[in-house]
């Protein structure tokens, strides 16, 4: 039958879509890896959904499992649907700038993919399939990454720079991935029949998972692997309870708990030494727990139904981040995302997102529970088993750190494939060619499916070609060239983070044709235009996101740059936009600086010292403002105020000869008997 045809086609479009999500990416071409995985996935995921409607259009039948989890993930879906609808920066929330991880279109591939898995992936010979794929991709990313290690630029493909690069993300999201290989390759040996030899080369995999989570040294993984093991440890005792056969003893499982647990209570002592022998030592910065609890708790006073909508932490933590941040070296970083992926989405989509993902999060729990359960009464379902502790794992993962898309996806899929897995006799059918009234209804559902598949795929491929033309826009080595990409990367998607390069371009333009001697007619009227789009680029990323204080802040530059020109009322422009930046990073000190340097270009005195005394009142050791606040000082003839501060501004950066020379000429301009007392 020609469904049948069709329901294969889907089948291995997924397959291969999980399959090759670790290790995709596109060599040679300056794509994010990140970004590569988005057009993998989107264009799996069309074939899978187009081909298995037709199928529906073949055999006149759609069969669905019966699960009160995907109700529950339906139910995350709409949530999140709701609070990007009614967010302020609605582009953002619903596909940010290239399909980010944590915007709606993002969420819903996420949870489409789950729900396809759990329809075609039912049958246990299917899971081990996908298993088994699971398995041999692993072994390739961590065999790769173990290659590089030693040879990073020739296995770079002009992609991947650092050691520390790899297919998964951060450095920290590859140690989870191999905690995750670990215990999958553990769940095998310990609940599969397989021939000796596997096992051994399983034995190996695990050995090598080891060996990254050992060089990654991120006491989390050691934590979750061990508390995995001692699950697989115990499961598997209480399954063989009175058999006392020597290969039933979880040998396996013992031992990496003992080790996990070693690794996990040595602090670097023990975990630090392979990093610091090999130099590559973890320095990765996040949010803390309670940084993000606080941006979260302040977001929802805010907006406590919705949030402010899906994929917006950045703009959470630059409104609500703490003050003591300015104490830190990241005090001008902007996080978008908060210590785990999961606290994040808890913080920018309300009570409802919230209470939708603690449902969804529960009912899995328990379905998973029942099924461990019935396993112990009625014999073993190794598959059910492995296919609820794989997303169990990986959620776990995502609730204490950002994993990132990989990770992510994998728990949909693997959630999708337990639950095809646990409700196989548990489906609710519909046969629709029997009735012409249903035939219309559904075949009228189909076609709107398919044609909104088709849609999306071809938006998000537009989107995608962008990329490109962003990344030569970049790399251009002359204006010319840079200002057709740009243009040409804004007409496929008009996103903030190409408006503000936008502008940037026609500001290096623009620096161009002013520093030349003498302009014709023609070079003059391009000059105007040149001005012109700098402006209209910059204001083009306002209205694209006005909660972004970053595309106020460029704004602002572009009006000071037009201002250091000699164009009328800049400046005045310049201070309305950085005033609105203000409003939406209230504790950053570059801008309180900016708007004291504008405020003392348009001979604002009292303004211009009120701005910089409250960006060093943030930041104590502000360089940057003690500098500004000794040229107002000196503006209004006060040298003695002057050299306290360039004083203040030498000792916390002694060696600056930029600063020692300033210093020198305000002591020789400096004379006791006309300064200002």
């Amino acid at each position: 039958m020609w469904s049948n045809i069709l329901d294969r086609i889907s089948f291995w479009s997924l397959f291969a879509t999980l399959a090759l999500l670790p290790v995709f990416f596109l060599p040679f071409t300056k794509i994010p890896i990140e970004i590569g995985k988005g057009l993998l996935l989107i264009v799996g995921l069309a074939i899978s959904v187009i081909f298995y409607l037709a199928a529906r259009f073949s055999d006149g039948k759609i069969i669905l499992p019966k699960s009160w989890t995907l109700v529950a993930g339906g139910g995350v879906v709409l949530a999140i649907l709701l609070s990007a609808l009614f967010s302020s920066a609605r582009e953002m929330s619903f596909f940010g700038t290239m399909f980010d991880v944590g915007t709606f279109w993002f969420i819903f591939a996420g949870f489409l993919l789950m729900f396809l898995v759990s329809i075609v992936f039912r049958s246990p010979d299917h899971a081990r399939k996908i298993l088994w794929g699971i398995i041999i991709v692993s072994g390739v990313v961590l065999i790769f990454q173990f290659l590089r290690l030693f040879a990073p630029s020739v296995l770079s493909f002009g992609v991947l720079a650092e050691k520390t690069d790899n297919f998964l993300g951060s450095w920290n999201a590859l140690g989870f991935w191999a905690g995750f290989t670990a215990i999958l390759s553990l769940l095998i040996i310990e609940f599969f029949q397989a021939t000796k030899a596997i096992k051994w080369l399983l034995v190996g995999l695990i050995a090598l998972s080891l060996f990254f989570v050992f060089l990654i040294s991120f006491p989390l993984i050691w934590g979750l692997l061990g508390f995995f093991a001692l699950l697989v440890f115990i499961y598997k005792i209480s399954f063989f309870a009175g058999v006392r056969e020597k290969k039933n003893f979880p040998a396996g499982s013992l031992t990496i708990m003992v080790l996990s647990l070693l690794f996990f209570t040595s602090g670097q002592f023990i975990a630090g030494l392979l990093p610091n022998y090999l130099r590559l030592p973890n320095t990765e910065v996040r949010p803390s727990f309670s940084s993000t609890a606080l941006v979260a708790k302040s977001s929802l006073t805010r907006d406590p139904i919705l949030g402010l909508g899906p994929n917006r932490f950045g703009d959470a933590w630059a409104m609500h981040r703490p003050a003591k941040i300015n104490n830190t070296p990241y005090w001008n970083t902007i996080f978008d995302s908060g210590v785990g992926m999961f606290p994040t989405f808890f913080a920018t989509t309300g009570l409802v997102g919230i209470l939708a993902w603690l449902l969804f999060f529960v009912l899995f729990i328990i379905h998973g529970g029942r099924s461990l359960l019935e396993s112990l009464k009625d014999g073993l379902k190794a598959e059910e088993l492995v296919f609820f502790v794989a997303p169990l794992f990986l959620f776990i993962a995502s609730f204490f750190y950002p994993t990132g898309s990989v990770i992510f996806l994998f728990a949909m899929a693997t959630t999708g494939i337990f639950i095809g897995l646990s409700s196989p006799n548990k489906t609710e059918g519909w046969s629709f060619f029997e009735d012409p009234r249903k035939s219309f209804f559904f075949i009228l559902l189909l076609v709107v499916a398919i044609v909104g598949s088709v849609a999306f795929s071809f938006k998000y491929l537009e989107r995608f070609a962008s990329v490109s033309y962003f990344g030569r826009a970049l790399a251009a080595t002359n204006i010319s060239a840079a200002e057709t990409s740009i243009q040409r990367a804004v007409s496929l998607s008009p996103n903030d983070l190409y408006w503000r390069t936008y502008a940037q371009v026609y500001l290096l333009k623009l620096n161009t044709l002013v520093n030349e001697t003498s302009l014709s007619q023609e070079e003059q009227v391009e000059l105007q235009r040149t001005l012109r789009e700098a402006v209209n680029g910059a204001t083009s990323a306002t209205v694209y996101n006005r909660e972004n204080f970053i595309n106020f802040q460029t704004l602002g530059a572009v009006y000071d740059t037009l201002g250091s020109f000699g164009v009328p009322s800049a400046y005045g422009k310049a201070i309305e936009a950085y005033q609105a930046a203000e409003k939406l990073n209230p504790l950053n000190p570059a801008i309180k600086l900016a708007l004291s340097r504008d405020n003392l270009a348009f001979g604002k005195i009292e303004e211009a010292k009120s701005y910089a005394d409250r960006a060093l009142s943030l930041k104590a050791d502000y360089i940057d403002a003690l500098v500004a606040l000794s040229q107002i000082a000196r503006a209004d003839n006060n040298l003695s105020e002057a050299i306290r501060y360039a004083e203040g501004a030498l000792t916390l950066a002694p060696g600056d000869e930029d600063l020692t020379q300033y210093l020198d000429s305000l002591k020789s301009a400096s004379n006791p008997k006309e300064e200002k007392r």
